[in-house]
């Protein structure tokens, strides 16, 4: 960490928590009576609070998306490519919003939370939520920050299931929508995928049914395969091959079951730095709210209806080697709409990096979602002068 900030860094940051005592009912049947979302925010409300942007993060993602907590942080947030004065998130021009959703394990409610009824951590007993759920919980933080509708709503894979849920449970609260990386559902590679990685997490004889906590202990082994699993669907078969390609650690073959080659001591790095770092309960349940995500299911697996609800431009992003969600998919929600009369832009964006690729830096991408966010600043700017001037009339009158 140099001695002094980027100058395109949102700087130094401090989450905040908002606590609800209001209820929250859950998808399955559940509720929380009362849960806490840690967030973070980057860059100035305006007076009429219409220049704010919702990030909604992926699978192990959390609120930290931009900047520095201390001084001394070795890396700044997930999104800090994106998210900063002059970025593609410019935080000169919005407001941005980032959280980490309810089930998380970075500070908002989840299974490592004390339950108030058992006075213990709620482990396994944490209900498990949807997509709609995450959505609904964070509009009710938009409210409390006096929001009341988004300039825009911006996601990458998980994240990019929550900007079109947006769309589909609270379309006159957003303006534009972005959908990076994403699948209207997950196919069944995908959920086979991530249920392996669910029985090498639930299989670690540390995981004691989900009650690990009560023994101090931590199904590390499980976590680590579970990262392993997923890295390797996270990055394509081009990158993995220029980075690592058949390289040996050493000169020679050892003959054993040690690490050979450098692919397999990078995938064992990862999963150790992220069985450190991660809740096993929390991953199950956000796979779980990965494989449940399908918006056509109560339109009759009919997408084009499901997209019925959409008011907003949108936009959808995929990259040409992302084998976990593929370009294909993108075009079937992108079709979705454009038969059902939706007002969507595409771009397909030659990239070597596989489903990561929508973290990582890229010309091409970083100019199409700032221009598209520029549309989305013009426009809620428009908005905003329509409001003001319909409110001197009233008061004129």
């Amino acid at each position: 960490m140099p001695d002094s900030l980027p100058p395109d860094s949102v700087g130094l940051v401090t989450p905040q928590t908002a606590h609800f005592d209001i209820p929250l009912a859950l998808a399955c049947g559940r509720r929380l009576e009362q849960y806490s979302l840690v967030y973070e925010t980057y860059g100035e409300l305006n007076a009429d609070a219409s220049n704010a942007i919702l990030i909604c993060h992926a699978l192990t993602g959390h609120h930290h998306a931009a900047g520095y907590h201390t001084m001394g942080d070795r890396k700044p947030g997930w999104w800090d490519d994106y998210i900063g004065p002059g970025k593609p998130i410019d935080t000169a021009r919005f407001f941005v919003i980032s959280l980490n959703n309810i089930g998380g394990c970075h500070g908002s409610t989840g299974p490592t939370s004390i339950n108030p009824d058992t006075d213990e951590q709620w482990g396994p007993d944490f209900p498990l939520v949807t997509v709609p759920d995450w959505v609904e919980s964070q509009k009710r933080l938009a409210e409390r920050l006096g929001i009341t509708r988004f300039a825009a709503v911006v996601g990458g894979s998980l994240g990019g299931m929550q900007a079109l849920q947006w769309t589909l449970d609270h379309p006159e609260r957003v303006g534009h929508v972005a959908i990076v990386a994403c699948t209207p559902k997950l196919s069944a590679q995908n959920i086979a995928f991530n249920e392996v990685a669910r029985q090498a997490i639930r299989s670690d004889p540390e995981f004691h049914d989900g009650w690990y906590a009560r023994v101090d202990a931590m199904p590390k082994r499980g976590l680590k395969l579970a990262r392993m699993v997923g890295h390797i669907t996270y990055l394509s078969e081009h990158s993995m091959g220029t980075k690592f390609g058949r390289d040996l650690r050493q000169d020679r073959l050892n003959f054993g079951y040690d690490v050979d080659f450098q692919v397999e001591s990078y995938l064992r790095h990862q999963g150790d730095t992220f069985s450190t770092a991660f809740d096993a309960n929390t991953y199950l349940l956000m796979t779980k709210a990965l494989d449940y995500f399908d918006p056509a299911a109560e339109a009759g697996d009919d997408l084009a209806a499901a997209m019925k609800p959409i008011s907003c431009p949108i936009l959808v992003v995929s990259f040409t080697t992302d084998w976990r969600f593929t370009p294909s998919r993108s075009r079937e929600l992108v079709n979705a709409m454009i038969h059902a009369g939706k007002s969507v832009s595409y771009a397909n964006i030659d990239s070597p990096h596989g489903h990561d690729a929508f973290l990582l830096p890229g010309e091409r991408y970083e100019a199409v979602l700032g221009n598209f966010l520029t549309r989305a600043h013009d426009q809620a700017n428009r908005e905003s002068a329509a409001r003001c001037a319909t409110a001197q009339e009233t008061s004129h009158a």
